[in-house]
């Protein structure tokens, strides 16, 4: 039998029934991602195994580098195929992390190959893939299309122009690729360079002369009813921790004023400004109906010497250990008792805050939708089988895993599409042995509905989007 078969993590008759009668066959509602719109647009088709698979992915580069392996071959000018080779040699190395059983379920589900990655297979596998890469059925859309992706969302800065999202509209693929705002770099004014920079591009963005903090937010304001314009129902914050520093309009706009003339606000202004910002981002998605979500706790850019060097997101990234408690109380609270509480997704990167965020959701669901504020999947460190299991006990112990909406891809590559039936096994295979234990009942019609609601349907009625 192969590695990768037909009853992969299915540990029980119930998981296998389960996951081939509810949740194999559902489509993809994959609302949170990194994937480029620009290929998605361009219907890239991908030369070889390295531009698909290795191009931009930092979880290999961190077992790459674990494993010894240089940078030229993670990150460098190492010819293609040698880091190709780099990784081949390294993935039976990471037994027992996610990436082998990532790597041979991606390699068999695009390219229906089950023989084990290595360096003295590599070759063969590499020219197998590229055979299959250069047909039209692995172009971007194509890969959209074989996955019966319904949906993806794109992460997006307000000064993007979206025409790329236009493109694909016009295409006439089945699939929506829709926009969500993110104005991560609205809040950097302890990094005056860096907002500077991106004020100027806000300003040309939106067409306002942003000489003042009134001039800046309306900018932003006119930067979200163009991405309204274009289909975006989300936004979408990576933050530490929520802010909730809550300050008079006035001091926000003298710290605005100060990163204008390229003055480093204080952690302490810093902290002032983005409570400011949020609310107000708040206030706008809850106008226009938005979902936001908030991703919370992620350690970024650990290694400065390679992260100068390299640049963001190459892997140098870990959980943080911020209290999240008190000030995500306070953000959610004040956003309700203005009666501008969105729906909200809330994304944990630390297993300790797991039961924080599982109750804390709890507090502001207030009947108007089922599951408002979600607990969101496993993210990040914690996307993989024992986070998604610690995840989705936390949120059943103390909220309803019937209303969760499910898996995001959350990845910059598009041989990612199997981390969905990654977690369709898992969460079939946590069901079916509760079933077999006798601590659920064993009704299809029951259990079921319940995967296949998590799988699809709570996401497909949760962001209401047209035409589904």
């Amino acid at each position: 039998m192969p590695f990768i078969h037909e009853d992969f993590l299915l540990g029980t008759k119930t998981a296998r029934r389960l996951y081939h009668k509810f949740a194999e066959s559902e489509p993809i509602f994959d609302y949170h991602c990194h994937l480029s719109p620009g290929d998605v647009a361009r219907n890239r088709q991908f030369n070889n195994l390295f531009e698909i698979w290795l191009e931009g992915d930092h979880y290999k580069w961190r077992a790459m580098r674990s494993n010894g392996v240089p940078e030229k071959f993670c990150t460098g000018d190492a010819p293609a195929y040698d880091k190709f080779l780099a990784w081949a040699k390294t993935v039976p190395r990471t037994l027992r992390n996610p990436l082998y059983h990532w790597t041979h379920l991606e390699l068999k589900r695009y390219f229906g190959i089950s023989e084990l990655l290595d360096e003295k297979s590599a070759k063969k596998i590499w020219d197998k893939a590229g055979e299959q890469l250069a047909k039209p059925a692995w172009t971007t859309q194509g890969i959209l299309k074989k996955f019966k992706v319904k949906v993806v969302c794109t992460t997006d800065d307000p000064v993007d122009t979206l025409s790329e999202h236009r493109e694909f509209a016009r295409s006439g693929h089945p699939a929506k690729m829709l926009p969500a705002f993110r104005p991560d770099n609205a809040l950097v004014v302890h990094a005056p360079a860096q907002f500077n920079r991106w004020i100027e591009r806000l300003a040309a963005a939106s067409n306002v002369d942003i000489n003042s903090f009134g001039a800046f937010l309306t900018a932003l304001k006119k930067r979200h009813d163009f991405f309204h314009s274009q289909g975006c129902r989300l936004s979408d914050h990576g933050m530490n921790h929520c802010y909730a520093d809550f300050c008079p309009e006035k001091t926000a706009a003298a710290i605005f004023d100060k990163a204008r003339r390229g003055e480093a606000a204080s952690p302490e202004e810093q902290a002032q400004f983005a409570s400011h910002m949020m609310l107000l981002f708040g206030l706008l998605d809850a106008k226009r109906g938005w979902v936001k979500q908030l991703h919370l706790g992620a350690l970024r850019n650990n290694n400065t010497r390679l992260a100068k060097r390299l640049g963001a997101d190459k892997g140098f990234d870990s959980i943080g250990d911020w209290p999240q408690a008190k000030s995500l109380a306070a953000y959610l609270d004040r956003l309700d008792s203005e009666n501008a509480l969105p729906k909200t997704i809330i994304y944990n990167n630390n297993p300790v805050d797991n039961y924080v965020f599982a109750s804390m959701i709890g507090n502001f669901q207030d009947g108007s939708v089922p599951g408002k504020i979600q607990f969101g999947s496993a993210w990040w460190f914690l996307d993989q089988k024992e986070g998604m299991e610690w995840q989705m006990n936390a949120l059943s112990n103390l909220g309803l895993l019937s209303r969760f909406v499910g898996m995001v891809t959350d990845s910059r590559s598009f041989m990612s599409y199997p981390r969905h039936e990654y977690f369709r096994r898992t969460l079939c295979n946590l069901i079916g042995r509760e079933v077999e234990n006798g601590e659920l009942p064993a009704d299809d019609g029951l259990v079921g509905g319940l995967i296949r609601d998590i799988c699809y349907e709570n996401a497909r009625a949760y962001f209401g989007f047209a035409g589904l």
